[in-house]
């Protein structure tokens, strides 16, 4: 068989359907239609509502394939040994994922604020060098951090917004957590501010929230721009989207720079290697028995018929694909997006090879925590706060972004520059990342 990476080099189209990906690779339909499927290619529909694939969505998978049973185990915790010399203030912070990530890029804690008592407590064990505040973030009086910090950050929990016709920008985010993130912006004054919440935000409310959180920052004093980024293109064993918000001081002529996707996934198999023993759930005897039938990689399709009816019920004759459900995750291939609840019905995480849910850490594995990072509160407390974090090191990739802002110089290998987004403009609402 000829090189299958070489007709990418001469290939004019800029996407391929599912029968050419086929065709050139000499590999079936149905394989391209599995990794799609799986999260490891991604599609979208064209003009005549065919799903087509990006050349390069498909040159990594493939390199991946190719390579798949041999080179070394990727999976790290991403750290500098340097700091940066510039700060940065951290709101509604969880368990850390993110600051631990910024950090780990060179950025230095001036504070860190989270309401959760537990998730609090584990900042406070884990970073015990920072200033931790354990209170609602509204009660906040941020002023006497004006202009002596770079950059503020936040993951703030997505509330639904009242737009009072969508035109009073500002005012029309009073009342919910992004309000609480730009009025911590409008009285720092950073540098760069950075938001970062779900992929599907975008499209939340036909794109009509993020325009309102767009106009926010222009109100205010901000340039700004949006990425969705995918985890696992970026040093992370999961499959998990977050939608990352760059804002810059408008006096500022700072560039808008994102971490470009790697050419390599790494393995739930990679990830996993001699993790610690740890405290986790248990399934009932009843979820025992049926998740036992179930194949690694497989889920309530690869039951039998009278199984399915039985242990779906209701949902069973309801649309959607529900694959969540029964789902067993395969050792050779990223994680599924790390949940709160690991044995939950509707997004069940059951290890690969084992009857039995993810532990402790082994989910904090999967979201790039270190094994030495420890988690407060009781063991469901802790899965909630490993669920609700974002990847260590996905944070370390948009604070070295972040870095190289500030710098004002960049690697072009490593970071890609993007425009300013005009607050007023239409949303696309197919937005993928690129």
């Amino acid at each position: 068989m000829s090189n299958p990476l070489s007709f990418f080099d001469t290939k004019k189209d800029s996407y391929l359907t599912v029968h050419q990906v086929a065709e050139e690779l000499q590999i079936s339909s149905d394989t391209v239609r599995r990794w799609n499927k799986r999260g490891l290619i991604k599609s979208r529909r064209n003009e005549l509502n065919h799903r087509v694939f990006d050349l390069a969505e498909v040159k990594r998978v493939v390199a991946k394939t190719l390579g798949k049973s041999s080179g070394p185990n990727r999976f790290k915790i991403l750290k500098r040994r340097k700091l940066s010399g510039y700060n940065v203030i951290d709101l509604f912070a969880g368990a850390g994922g993110t600051a631990l990530g910024l950090r780990n890029a060179g950025l230095s804690h001036e504070l860190l604020v989270e309401l959760d008592r537990d998730a609090a407590s584990t900042l406070v064990v884990n970073m015990p060098r920072a200033t931790v505040i354990n209170e609602d973030v509204s009660g906040i009086d941020f002023r006497k951090y004006r202009d002596s910090v770079d950059i503020v950050e936040a993951g703030f929990p997505c509330q639904a917004f009242s737009y009072a016709g969508n035109k009073n920008g500002f005012d029309d985010t009073r009342g919910t957590l992004f309000f609480e993130f730009a009025r911590c912006v409008n009285e720092v004054r950073p540098k760069i501010a950075i938001a970062e919440n779900v992929r599907g935000l975008v499209n939340h409310d036909r794109g009509r929230t993020l325009r309102t959180m767009l106009r926010t920052m222009d109100e205010i004093g901000y340039n700004v721009t949006y990425k969705v980024l995918r985890s696992q293109y970026l040093d992370v064993p999961q499959k998990r989207e977050r939608l990352i918000i760059l804002a810059v001081k408008k006096e500022l002529e700072l560039p808008f720079l994102y971490p470009i996707e790697k050419d390599y996934t790494i393995s739930l198999g990679e990830a996993l290697e001699g993790v610690p023993d740890s405290e986790g759930q248990n399934y009932s005897e009843k979820k025992l028995r049926i998740l036992d039938m179930v194949p690694e990689g497989g889920y309530w399709r690869d039951l039998p018929i009278d199984v399915q009816k039985e242990y779906m019920g209701a949902s069973f004759y309801l649309g959607g694909g529900k694959t969540g459900m029964a789902r067993r995750l395969s050792w050779d291939e990223p994680s599924l997006t790390i949940v709160c609840s690991p044995a939950q019905k509707q997004t069940e995480r059951c290890h690969p090879s084992e009857t039995r849910p993810l532990t402790v850490r082994e989910s904090a594995r999967i979201q790039t925590f270190p094994d030495s990072w420890k988690f407060e509160g009781s063991v469901s407390s802790q899965y909630k706060q490993i669920g609700n974090a974002v990847p260590v090191n996905l944070g370390f990739h948009v604070g070295e972004a972040a870095i190289a802002m500030l710098n004002g110089s960049w690697d072009e290998s490593k970071f890609t520059l993007e425009e300013r987004r005009e607050p007023a403009t239409q949303l696309p609402l197919d937005l993928v990342a690129q």
